[in-house]
């Protein structure tokens, strides 16, 4: 168990923020899986503050998804600081996120996201108007420097907690390298050894033993699973559980895997109408298909398909000998 500010959470594993993926459909899911706190992914401050529709949309939390975390993004303190008053206000999420870690070049043009590595004292400007205009808690989720030659880790994180924040995770990569090469450690253990707030290790957590190796070897007080959770919120449930006993438990059976990927399909259908849900699910279905024999030619198939119906017979002629269970949807 850990806390964030007034926010307890059952466990030490959180479900990282992924931009076009962490929608409530999909958290759900994985919460039902056991992590301890899911984060939503990035929302624009400009899309809150203007109420655009589809920025609107993307607020929705289900209550079962508690606790959960919700990210904003933004490079200009009013906007900030507006966006972040209207989400402590009109929503239910427990956490307020800022993001400092987005590497994508149309969001560091607007001097967002990892933009902010390079200026302790613009984290230290932003986090504190935020933290003083809200009253949930305030964390940040940034990468540990924008570059080999500017790695501001230690300087940010203090910066985080000085202005107030709750809690910092921390992507031991630098912005220039994506999500390419390995992830440090190292900067990790050495900003968790410089604060006084919770620090969540990110980065190459790829099996339940990388989650245990991390919290070992870094003092972190907490694991964020991204990628390794696509396709597979059973990832989670068998890192809560090996943390928590040293049990390593079996993988799913295709079977398994087909039913929640139909339970994710009718969540998002609900959330988003079948059209939209079917040609975003088409990624998702394919990230659920690894791994069972002969899911090939069924990938294809599924990015043809138009329908639920369609969808839904295409994954079941995976695993004929048995029937879709009846699978209760929230």
């Amino acid at each position: 168990m850990f806390k964030i500010g007034n926010v307890e959470m059952k466990n030490r594993v959180v479900l990282a923020p992924m931009a076009g993926i962490s929608n409530s459909a999909f958290r759900l899911t994985v919460k039902e899986f056991g992590a301890g706190l899911v984060c939503a992914e990035m929302i624009s401050d400009k899309g809150i503050v203007s109420k655009n529709q589809k920025t609107m949309n993307m607020l929705y939390i289900d209550e079962r998804e508690n606790p959960l975390s919700l990210q904003i993004f933004g490079g200009e303190k009013d906007t900030l600081v507006e966006a972040a008053r209207f989400v402590d206000k009109n929503t239910n999420a427990d956490i307020i996120d800022i993001n400092m870690g987005c590497p994508v070049p149309k969001i560091t043009k607007c001097d967002a996201g990892a933009k902010w590595l390079l200026d302790p004292n613009k984290i230290y400007d932003m986090v504190s108007a935020v933290v003083e205009a809200v009253d949930k808690p305030v964390t940040v989720k940034m990468r540990m420097g924008w570059d080999e030659e500017h790695i501001y880790a230690v300087r940010n994180a203090q910066a985080v907690e000085r202005a107030g924040g709750s809690a910092v995770s921390l992507h031991g990569r630098t912005r220039v390298q994506l999500y390419e090469g390995q992830a440090n450690w190292d900067i990790i253990r050495e900003v968790k050894q410089s604060i006084n707030i919770p620090l969540i290790g990110n980065g190459d957590v790829n099996t339940p033993q990388d989650a245990k190796r991390m919290l070992e070897e870094t003092g972190c007080d907490a694991v964020m699973i991204g990628r390794a959770a696509l396709g597979n919120p059973w990832m989670i449930y068998q890192t809560v559980n090996y943390l928590e006993t040293g049990v390593l438990l079996e993988e799913p059976t295709a079977r398994e895997k087909i039913d929640v990927c139909i339970l994710h399909l009718d969540r998002l259908i609900k959330l988003k109408s079948e059209y939209v849900a079917i040609r975003e699910m088409r990624k998702h279905a394919a990230w659920y298909l690894k791994g069972i024999p002969g899911n090939g030619k069924v990938r294809n198939a599924v990015n043809e398909c138009e329908t639920r119906e369609q969808l839904v017979s295409v994954l079941n002629s995976l695993v004929p000998e048995t029937k879709e269970k009846e699978i209760q949807v929230g």
